[in-house]
């Protein structure tokens, strides 16, 4: 019960705390009516509050892992301090390139695309299921119904329009071939949700408008699954993807919040983005 109740208080009080603190005036005002000022209410600092950590991997042409038939991505200097002034790179790459996040159009004919999206879809409650030593031992490890079930037992029902992460481990793979773990017949090999624990979690209300499926590999499907069948139940309604994440280590089980950042194109199915976690600190 304590588990409960410290969850719920976690993701459900972050936006009244900052509220409070940030509304509260910081100068003084007269009291109606007597001519004498009202003590001074200090305005907390925000990093007192919060915790921030970045949840991307930097891009980088030379580290970064591409989904397999994705476009190449390059990095080139095209303006030098030097020669011109200013510095600047010129950046080519996929929509869905490094740590990224995909609109319900990237999988849904007519879904919504970046630039129909609310910031509210971008800005979402946070649980974390630990599959890591699963994961470790089967890199087709597919994510059940029991296993979300089990983790709600121990840790609280997770809130509607959430993020759902899977923390794989994969991320400390990152720049080496045995990220995408491919064979010998080129078929990458990641763990991921399975369809069905996709489905409970919409047919439950947990993603049923918004919210998102995040992990630490290239998608929320089985690697070796080309037909997508999680991505095609997830880009529905207002529901993301958050794919190839990093650092999960530094977000709690629950209580957190994830913001997702990146340039919004126009018709997009996507963004390379930095994604942060926002962890409240605990008084």
């Amino acid at each position: 019960m304590k588990r409960r109740q410290l969850f719920r208080r976690a993701t459900t009080g972050l936006a009244v705390v900052i509220g409070a603190r940030l509304a509260a005036p910081a100068t003084a005002d007269a009291l109606p009516g007597t001519g004498s000022a009202q003590p001074p209410t200090p305005v907390v600092p925000l990093d007192r509050l919060l915790r921030i950590v970045s949840l991307s991997h930097i891009n980088d042409p030379a580290l970064t892992p591409i989904f397999p038939g994705d476009p190449e991505f390059s990095l080139e200097t095209a303006f030098t301090v030097a020669d011109d002034g200013f510095y600047l790179q010129y950046v080519k790459e996929g929509e869905h390139t490094g740590t990224h996040w995909g609109a319900p159009a990237h999988f849904q004919e007519g879904g919504l695309t970046a630039d129909q999206l609310d910031p509210e879809d971008l800005f979402l409650p946070a649980v974390k299921i630990d599959i890591r030593d699963r994961a470790a031992a089967d890199a087709d490890y597919a994510v059940t119904v029991a296993d979300l079930q089990n983790w709600e037992a121990v840790n609280g029902a997770i809130p509607p329009g959430a993020a759902v992460v899977l923390w794989t481990g994969w991320a400390s793979r990152w720049g080496t071939d045995a990220y995408a773990n491919a064979d010998a017949d080129g078929v990458t090999h990641q763990p991921g949700f399975s369809p069905e624990a996709a489905q409970w979690l919409i047919d439950t209300g947990r993603l049923a408008e918004r919210g998102a499926l995040g992990t630490d590999t290239f998608g929320p499907d089985l690697g070796n699954d080309d037909t997508y069948p999680v991505s095609v139940k997830l880009y529905d309604r207002r529901r993301i993807s958050l794919e190839n994440l990093t650092n999960l280590e530094s977000i709690p089980t629950t209580g957190a919040y994830v913001l997702v950042g990146g340039p919004i194109n126009r018709a997009g199915s996507g963004s390379p983005a930095t994604i942060f976690g926002l962890v409240p600190r605990v008084a």
